[in-house]
């Protein structure tokens, strides 16, 4: 059976690494413990968001969103790979693709919207530190979580629609390891110059836009730290955000790098080892930036922990 754009209603090959046999076996090892320590802090930041009351304020809300987040991303994407590392069947599903596709970049559009949100916090705690509280009320947190949420899935469902409405004309061997807009344009068997340029516009919208908000609020984090006469005051404002800092430029620089940049320049070998690192290498790594660099994350360890000795 045929769609009618003449893709198989019985889904994609995701040929992902397996030009490289040698590697295939490596890649599985590293990624699956990579992946088993994404489960592990992320899920751990969120149970010590729930169970400490110290980590109840509007910036481990987010954390926690933002871990939350990145299990779902990574789970949408690694047991895949995982299982087409070691097998021999490559396919994935129409159905499966068309979900993965949706969920993936709803996720990543929404860890966009949400690091911008998380800047705004920030900048609120560092420069208007008395209106904190006031400011950054639990219903606006919840309200300000949500449209993160909605705005990414919302661009998520345009973009599918604008990808599988392309015709590839029975192509359906994709060279990557997961189905991604980039893979899907290289499948298109018409000039796919107009459908690039609004995918351009909407990943302007997703990933431009809070990158400038995200930029605002630091400039005038920066020059309220420097009004700061003390350099112990100076080095907590900036621990407060060194953090997020290091989060924004691990995860839009390689967005961008992947997303924003014309096909034709496009490096497929490039393409699919930036996406390793912004679905699974960045994932893992959020939660460690985030416990070592801060008291509060890792006073709320110990506490869990020696509670829990205490009670045995």
């Amino acid at each position: 059976m045929e769609r009618k754009n003449g893709s198989s209603l019985t889904g994609f090959v995701l040929l992902a690494f397996s030009d490289r046999p040698q590697l295939e076996l490596v890649l599985f090892v590293v990624l699956l413990i990579f992946y088993i320590f994404a489960l592990l802090g992320n899920t751990t930041i969120i149970a010590l968001s729930h169970l400490d009351p110290h980590l109840h304020t509007p910036m481990y809300f987010f954390l926690s969103n933002l871990s939350f987040l990145d299990l779902c991303y990574t789970t949408s994407i690694v047991p895949q790979l995982l299982v087409n590392l070691r097998g021999t069947d490559k396919s994935i599903s129409f159905a499966g693709c068309v979900v993965q596709l949706f969920i993936s970049l709803g996720l990543g559009g929404t860890e966009c919207v949400l690091l911008g949100v998380m800047a705004f916090d920030r900048y609120v705690a560092v420069c208007r530190p008395l209106y904190y509280t006031v400011i950054m009320h639990p219903r606006l947190c919840a309200l300000m979580a949500s449209a993160s949420w909605f705005i990414g899935f919302a661009n998520s469902l345009l973009q599918t629609l604008l990808i599988f409405l392309l015709p590839i004309c029975g192509r359906n061997k994709l060279d990557h390891f997961f189905c991604e807009v980039p893979a899907f344009l290289k499948l298109a068997c018409i000039d796919t110059s107009m459908i690039q340029s609004e995918m351009f516009f909407l990943g302007v919208f997703i990933l431009l836009i809070p990158v400038t908000s995200i930029m605002f609020s630091y400039c005038q984090i920066v020059r309220a730290i420097l009004r700061i006469k003390s350099a112990a005051g100076q080095r907590k404002a900036f621990g407060t955000c060194g953090s997020h800092l290091t989060v924004v430029t691990l995860f839009y620089g390689t967005a961008i790098y992947a997303y924003l940049q014309p096909s034709n320049n496009y490096s497929q070998d490039q393409g699919k080892f930036i996406a390793l690192f912004y679905t699974i290498v960045t994932p893992m790594v959020n939660p460690l930036i985030y416990t070592l660099r801060n008291k509060d994350v890792k006073g709320a360890m110990r506490k869990v922990l020696w509670k829990d000795y205490d009670s045995r």
